[in-house]
């Protein structure tokens, strides 16, 4: 970097202006989606030019000059088609977006220091042959239609007529590569620095003038802190995070209403003369701790706000990539959005689009059907897949669904009993719902062949997994012939939960409260055994059962009623379990901290907790623990994964 670095000021615009600029090139993809079914709006076109023009203008002033080249180089095609002299044809959108990539390749060095893999000077002679081209075409059909309206008045002068130039035809790509990739050595040693351009490069402002901390008006961004310099690692996110002035306000007056709960107390304690009056004493520290215990709940919802960003960062990169999957796979595919502004925590918000990748990309490959199926089952040739997000309680659910055929479930049975997923008994039993879930397993595909796209068997397992690590779970729902819908449900945070406590023995464990449905109190003779497990008869509905005592090998004590236990049905997705325990002591409020790398390998537990009389209580991973019930019982074997997890500590 050069020496302009040197100080924390430019540090700070320079990662400002990273973050915008990434921020801005993810737009411009959706921008570009909607110019290919809009060419001719002029509102979407300026606006597509002013983002570019501010990327460039930003870069220059900080001296990132091939970041300048290639967006002045873009700038040039872009000028021509807001004013006309080029229709945004796919193939000029292809090449622009091309731009747009390599853009993003070099932000990426400039934010991780790994050189990018981007030739400049090939990609500049392509956006400035198009350019060329544009403007030859101009011209001829400009020539064209003076000699057309000159022989027009010649005969018939007392006429004045006129005529629309023709639309502009589009290059075909063999047209333009062969071209930009052909250049002479002499040409391109021709044009090496900005001090030697001519009118093809951009020129350096002769007074620039610094760029505001945010390169869009409408977001303030907080300056990040002194260890986020330009030289982060390779590989590592953004870890920073914009936040409305109006929510740290917030959190500075409840800090304050903290200090001053805090202050009480501490002058209620050190108060030795008010003992004579040992009632009145008591009275008004209950009243202090009242109002700090409000006072903490809301500034904990406070903090939580700071970190929820809308899901739209996320979804917000989705119409390039429909885009391009379904031009390569020669479909129409359509993009609906919706719930773009429903907000989640940050890192719900990084774990959740490698997830969302794999399902868009298993509906365009497997859901919809090429244009030609479509239109012989009467059908639009052009397939939708919608993507929804809303909050439902105290969970946020995305909906992914499709138009296509929907997911054949017998053949998902069928390719589930080939492989040894499950047994012919087993599926026989299982509901329609239960087995088109079945494509979650590891290693399921009904694929035939298998794709660069999907077809290898690990992407729904994939989905499930990252899923279940943020304490989320997802289903599908499918209808033959009318498409399929994924159902993911996320928690708004992972890092403070409600939670059931529950007594085993001597031992106290929380389930977190929004996988449960109900808390049952039975008798020990109320449990049957069908086919070597417990179940449980609950409203005519057979509720399979997990004795949690037997699974974690926690002893018998005399405090257990030996008549009498109770069962927390949980759910996840479609999917019911009953968790046998002796006792539920209380609710809680919960802290979720990590038990480090000596314990974090233990199946069925997502972290644990400290209680308010100092206990360290275990959580339970409700989706791990339905994981490994179905794969004991597709394996058949006796141990759990958490009988063995615990037999190694």
């Amino acid at each position: 970097m050069s020496d302009a670095f040197d100080n924390e000021e430019m540090k700070e615009i320079l990662q400002d202006f990273l973050t915008e600029a990434e921020e801005m090139l993810e737009g411009l993809d959706t921008y570009f989606v909607q110019l290919e079914s809009r060419p001719d709006d002029r509102t979407l076109l300026n606006e597509i030019f002013r983002t570019a023009h501010s990327i460039k203008g930003s870069a220059g002033f900080i001296g990132l000059n091939r970041i300048v080249e290639v967006a002045h180089h873009a700038e040039n095609v872009l000028n021509q088609l807001r004013q006309g002299q080029m229709r945004a044809e796919p193939l000029v959108i292809d090449i622009i977006l091309e731009a747009m990539d390599a853009l993003k390749l070099l932000v990426r060095e400039v934010r991780t220091g790994t050189p990018a893999d981007v030739d400049i000077d090939a990609l500049s002679q392509k956006l400035d042959l198009l350019m060329q081209w544009g403007e030859d075409v101009q011209s001829e059909s400009a020539q064209e239609q003076q000699e057309q309206e000159g022989e027009g008045a010649r005969e018939h002068p007392e006429e004045t007529v006129e005529k629309a130039a023709p639309e502009t035809p589009v290059p075909s790509e063999t047209a333009l590569l062969p071209e930009a990739f052909q250049v002479e050595d002499e040409e391109l040693a021709a044009g090496q620095t900005e001090a030697e351009t001519g009118a093809g490069k951009p020129v350096p402002a002769k007074e620039p003038v610094p760029p505001s901390r945010s390169l869009s008006p409408k977001v303030d961004s907080p300056p990040p802190s002194a260890s986020e310099g330009p030289s982060a690692g390779a590989g590592e996110s953004d870890q920073t995070i914009r936040v409305e002035t109006s929510r740290l306000d917030n959190v500075m007056n409840l800090v304050g209403e903290l200090v001053l709960g805090r202050n009480r107390l501490v002058r209620l304690s050190g108060d030795q003369s008010g003992l004579q009056d040992v009632q009145q004493q008591l009275k008004e520290i209950s009243e202090a701790v009242a109002q700090l215990s409000r006072v903490t709940t809301d500034l904990q919802l406070a903090v939580i706000k700071t970190r929820m960003q809308p899901i739209r960062k996320v979804l917000g990169k989705f119409p390039r990539m429909v885009r391009d999957l379904s031009r390569k796979m020669g479909k129409e595919v359509r993009l609906e959005l919706s719930g773009e502004e429903t907000e989640l925590d940050k890192s719900v918000i990084e774990e959740i689009g490698d997830p969302l990748v794999h399902i868009i990309r298993n509906a365009i490959d497997h859901g919809l059907e090429s244009p030609e199926e479509r239109q012989a089952s009467g059908k639009p040739a052009e397939g939708v897949v919608r993507i929804g997000a809303y909050q439902e309680g105290n969970s946020i659910v995305i909906e992914v669904s499709d138009d296509g055929k929907g997911i054949n479930v017998e053949r998902v049975k069928q390719k589930a009993i080939e492989r040894r997923l499950i047994s012919g008994a087993d599926a026989d039993r299982m509901s329609e719902g239960e087995l088109v879930n079945l494509i979650f397993l590891p290693g399921f595909s009904t694929a035939e062949k298998i794709t660069d796209v999907s077809g290898r068997g690990v992407g729904m397992d994939v989905v499930r997994t990252n899923i279940n690590k943020i304490n989320g779970s997802v289903e599908v729902r499918t209808t033959p012939g009318a498409g399929s819908t994924f159902i993911i449900r996320l928690p708004l945070t992972i890092a403070i939960i409600q939670a059931l406590m529950v007594t085993i023995g001597a031992e106290v464990y929380a389930i977190p409260l929004q996988t449960v449905v109900e808390t049952v109190k039975i008798t020990r003779e109320e449990v049957k055994t069908l086919s070597g497990s417990d179940v449980l008869n609950l409203r005519d509905q057979v509720l399979p059962l997990l004795r949690l005592r037997d699974e974690f090998k926690v002893p018998d004590t005399d405090s257990a009623d030996p008549s009498r236990c109770y069962v927390v049905v949980v759910q996840l997705g479609s999917r019911l379990l009953g968790l046998v325990v002796d006792r539920l002591p209380y609710q809680e409020e919960v802290v979720i901290k990590s038990m480090g790398p000596l314990l974090s390998g233990i199946r069925g537990m997502a972290g644990a907790t400290i209680t308010g009389d100092g206990k360290v209580v275990l959580i339970l991973d409700v989706a791990e623990i339905l994981q490994d019930i179905q794969l004991r019982q597709q394996s058949g074997a006796v141990q759990t994964g958490y009988q063995t997890a615990m037999n190694r500590t």
